[in-house]
């Protein structure tokens, strides 16, 4: 057989597996995933009173608010009315007017804060048109929960504040009782807050109520009223996630290297990226008939300069030139094929 036609079918051969392996691995970035968002909300006003009629045997519930938000909201409503069967002969009455009345609440995912702020406020009930159940000059509360942080929640009752029409002097975080002849009680706790690791709350007033008006068809209101109450969650903590592995890149090993580390094509001398040597008698790169040269250089699987890594490559490990070089192997295995089966013919000629 001619030595050049089997060598021509040789290299062909040989290069189909050099041109699949020489894809670079694919690399996953990592990413952040966050596992969850804050949360926050701000009411002015709540109610949650029992209304006991003088023509009834049943009580009408007054549950009701003014202002009440969830993050991302706010509002700024100053006055708030309500009906109620059987009160007032059926007519809306007057619950709160103020001359501010706010409530914001926001989050993202690094912070969440609710704020409320109640000035110049008179909140009335069932029975009393006429007079107040309280009137404050300002009210504020606010919670910030931060990542990272601990939750924050204060609350400020500032100026005078008037119960059932007497003036009264509140102790900060304590609890006052006020008691009017003929009308009720009223109990009020300032300046409510309370944290844990991960949420805050502030409520500026709260007022248990036992009233008897005995007046526009009510009997008694007995319940609870706030004002100016803040609450916040703490957003989760962004978690990076793991980069999938990925493969370290295609192997250089030649085919029946004779004492070659790394398979040469066609290495006379040593040189690098060639086809394992058809009987290398020493060099380090396996070369055709090599006699042992010095100059070894890194292998590579190209005999070129190590192609640069694609950072946008899938995490299956292809890439936008994956079918071009399977392609490429492909017609180089049918070439390989095509020199075999001509040089077997021209053997059989000889």
């Amino acid at each position: 057989m001619n030595s050049n036609t089997f060598r021509l079918a040789a290299l062909a051969v040989a290069a189909a597996p050099v041109a699949l392996l020489v894809a670079a691995p694919a690399h996953a970035t990592g990413a952040t995933t966050t596992t969850g968002g804050g949360k926050a909300s701000a009411v002015v006003l709540r109610t949650a009173l029992d209304v006991s009629l003088l023509s009834k045997t049943v009580d009408v519930p007054l549950k009701t608010t003014l202002n009440e938000v969830h993050a991302p909201a706010s509002a700024e409503e100053t006055a708030l009315r309500v009906r109620l069967d059987g009160v007032n002969h059926g007519r809306p009455f007057s619950v709160l007017r103020a001359d501010v009345a706010t409530a914001n609440a926001t989050v993202d995912k690094h912070r969440a804060e609710g704020y409320s702020n109640l000035a110049k406020a008179r909140v009335h009930l069932p029975g009393l048109p006429l007079l107040s159940l309280i009137e404050v000059e300002k009210v504020t509360s606010k919670a910030v929960c931060e990542a990272g942080r601990k939750p924050v929640a204060e609350s400020n009752v500032l100026g005078h504040v008037s119960v059932l029409g007497k003036r009264v002097t509140l102790t900060s975080g304590g609890t006052t009782r006020v008691h009017v002849p003929g009308v009720g009680e009223v109990r009020l706790d300032l300046s409510k807050t309370r944290t844990t690791s991960r949420t805050a709350a502030a409520t500026a007033l709260r007022l248990e109520v036992s009233v008897n008006p005995l007046k526009l068809n009510v009997a008694d209101v007995k319940g609870e009223v706030t004002l100016a109450e803040a609450t916040c969650e703490t957003p989760k903590a962004p978690r990076p996630t793991k980069p999938a592995g990925g493969s370290d890149g295609g192997t250089t090993g030649g085919d029946n290297g004779d004492g070659g580390t790394t398979g040469g094509d066609n290495g006379d001398g040593g040189t690098t990226g060639g086809d394992s040597g058809d009987s290398g008698d020493g060099g380090t790169t396996g070369g055709d008939n090599g006699d042992g040269g010095t100059d070894v250089k890194p292998q590579t699987g190209t005999g070129h300069a190590p192609a640069a890594v694609d950072t946008s490559l899938a995490e299956t490990g292809g890439s936008s030139t994956t079918p071009y070089i399977a392609g490429g192997a492909a017609l180089l295995l049918a070439l390989g094929a095509g020199a075999m089966v001509v040089a077997r013919r021209r053997g059989a000629e000889d």
